[in-house]
């Protein structure tokens, strides 16, 4: 016994020695890190590097830490649109600056109203007459609108670029859940709340193919007029007409095919290119890599560039991402979290609040929770504006009712004013395998819900009024709001969703203009003067995520065309959506299962390149989602 004793107090030395070296070394590496933060100092005379190895956001997630460290890919980094706005804005105007290079190598798209704001963002460096010169190995949707902007458009000899353009299909699971015998209850209010469709047909309804029709038409014809004024001789009719016919004039060259079409303007690979970069930008004289120029990587030129914060403070609070219950975020709009933020900031001397969405919706409680936070600062007789981003529809567009003035783009998504909740049985699956449920009951609602013996005809009927509640109360809210009567806003909801021009037709929105255009707004309604103000992000801080990058060495090259990158040719693009519309479809599975009560969420709603980026890179395995969609709450 003695000698087990000595060994067991081995072995536990021997583990507290092993938790405090990793502790030292992890503070070690904070250290190394935050030592290394860029200066202003290293803000060099030549190009401004965006090397865009990721999606854009409106607001960036923080992964999970252990997660981040131990996994075996990067990161899939998420670049804050507005960062890269105002970055560019700051760079047409700075001396050191001679032009903007945009490495779209890695590039994994954003939303339409982003790739605007940073399209105008470089339109201003052009206009300061400072070259934009853009680059991948392959051009789609989302590369093109930014890459339209560019002075120079380059693509690599094996390369090309593809126009899509939105819209696609969807999964449909009506078959499916027949055969596995489950049977799918579903409570809703709207006649285009098409979000429950996938679980009740299989295909789609008239009501939503007509709602879908004329929002993507609509989102089509934005982005073409976006391309088309900054290249007017763009041919996209050639490039989309017939694809096929398109590429094999050019004998299968796609990069060729691109020329043609105006696509792009000149053919080279990233060492030609950056030699291009360099007549503009200059050498970089300490790098004899080839391809390699002067330059400032996106990172040192936001750490080095502060502006100046004077006057008045106009608070701004962000609600991007699914709206959710609890403390999640940011990228997620967690209803405790971001009601915290507000309250948190109520006791501030805010001349104005702006409150930024870019959100589908989701919880009925949580928008709820949030929309009355916003509400209090209106109680303080302070104005309220809405800026709505790439989306703010269901709840997105619940918590926008408070505002005074609501700001949009052609190009958002918004409406989808519908309520629903899915709750799936099981009782006809285990009844095939000889499992029954029977018992006692004091009241019509004694184990109800019931998931595996079904529910109770009462139940039904209760959460069907329920809803049916929840639609009314959304509906007077938005009335109230736009000066409308609640069957106004009736014959305008029934979950449809709209894109911006629609929408201010119908009185959802008030004005078109992003975010600088709602602050301005703002400003004025608080009779501030220009330069007397400046807004305050609530919630802003450094992300974890950069710090993370910074461990893992994510950016230890800035060459353009890096190696290891996804995006580098039409397979993997191809791959990664193919990945990206199996994690859409497990999502779909969840939601039906997920049982989270009543829900203003846009499922139709296109997804965006950065959710689909985190599902795919926080995947367990479609094994572990299965086991998880089956586990109780």
């Amino acid at each position: 016994m003695v000698f087990a004793r000595s060994i067991w107090k081995l072995l536990v030395a021997v583990k507290d020695a092993l938790a405090l070296l990793f502790l030292l070394l992890f503070f070690m590496m904070l250290y190394a890190v935050l030592s290394m933060r860029p200066s202003a100092g290293s803000v060099r005379e030549g190009a401004l590097l965006l090397q865009l190895d990721g999606s854009i956001v409106e607001e960036p997630a923080i992964p999970d830490p252990l997660a981040a460290l131990l996994s075996d890919e990067d990161l899939p980094t998420e670049y804050r649109a507005r960062d890269i706005v105002q970055s560019l804005r700051l760079a047409a105007r700075d001396r050191r600056i001679k032009a903007v290079v945009l490495d779209l190598s890695g590039f994994v798209g954003g939303g339409l109203v982003h790739m605007q704001e940073i399209g105008a963002a470089l339109d201003i460096v052009r206009a300061a007459k400072k070259p934009v010169l853009a680059y991948a190995p392959l051009y789609f949707d989302d590369r093109i609108l930014l890459a339209a902007h560019a002075s120079e458009v380059w693509v690599d000899p094996l390369g090309g670029a593809f126009i899509s353009g939105p819209g696609g299909n969807r999964l449909y699971f009506a078959s499916l859940l027949e055969k596995l015998k489950v049977t799918v209850h579903v409570f809703r209010v709207g006649t285009f709340k098409s979000a429950v469709e996938p679980y009740l047909r299989n295909d789609t309804s008239p009501a939503a193919r007509e709602a879908d029709q004329a929002l993507y038409g609509s989102l089509w014809e934005t982005w073409k007029a976006d391309v088309l004024k900054a290249r007017p001789k763009t041919n996209i009719a050639l490039a989309t007409g017939d694809p096929a016919g398109w590429l094999k004039v050019s004998g299968g060259n796609a990069a060729k095919a691109a020329l043609a079409a105006g696509l792009v303007d000149r053919i080279g690979d990233s060492v030609q290119f950056g030699q291009r970069v360099a007549e503009l930008a200059g050498a970089d004289k300490s790098d004899k890599t080839p391809g390699s120029f002067a330059h400032t990587s996106l990172e040192t030129w936001q750490a080095a560039s502060r502006e100046l914060k004077p006057g008045k403070t106009i608070g701004v609070v962000t609600i991007a991402g699914e709206i959710v219950d609890g403390k999640g975020g940011p990228g997620v709009a967690g209803g405790d979290r971001i009601v915290k933020l507000l309250d948190d900031a109520l006791s501030r001397d805010f001349a104005a609040l702006v409150v930024r969405v870019d959100s589908p919706g989701g919880s009925i409680q949580a928008s709820e929770r949030i929309r009355r936070a916003i509400e209090r600062y209106g109680n303080k007789k302070i104005p309220i504006v809405v800026s709505m981003a790439n989306m703010a529809a269901s709840g997105g567009y619940w918590v926008s009712t408070p505002a005074q003035r609501i700001f949009a783009q052609p190009g958002t998504i918004t409406g989808s004013i519908g309520v629903f909740a899915v709750i799936p049985t099981f009782e006809r699956a285990l009844a095939d395998w000889g499992v029954t449920s029977d018992g006692t009951r004091t009241t019509p609602l004694s184990g109800q819900p019931d998931a595996l013996g079904g529910l109770s005809p009462e139940v039904s009927a209760m959460i069907q009024s329920n809803i049916e509640y929840d639609y009314s109360h959304f509906i007077d809210l938005v009335a109230r709001a736009r000066g409308k009567t609640s069957q106004q806003v009736d014959r305008i909801g029934q979950g449809r969703v709209w894109n911006g021009g629609t929408a201010r037709q119908l009185g959802l929105v008030d004005e078109f203009g992003g975010l600088n255009e709602a602050l301005a707004y703002a400003a004025d309604a608080a009779k501030l003067a220009p330069g007397q103000w400046h807004p305050e992000f609530l919630g802003d801080g450094e992300s974890l995520s950069g710090l993370l990058r910074h461990l893992r060495g994510a950016h230890a090259s800035d060459a353009i065309g890096a190696g290891g990158r996804a995006g580098g040719d039409w397979a993997a693009i191809a791959a990664q959506r193919q990945q990206g519309m199996i994690g859409a479809a497990l999502d779909g599975v969840e939601h039906m299962v997920g049982t989270r009560g009543a829900q203003a969420y846009c499922l139709e709603c296109p997804a965006q390149p950065a959710a689909l980026l985190r599902a795919r890179s926080a995947d367990p395995g479609l094994l572990v989602r299965l086991l998880r969609m089956l586990e109780a709450d």
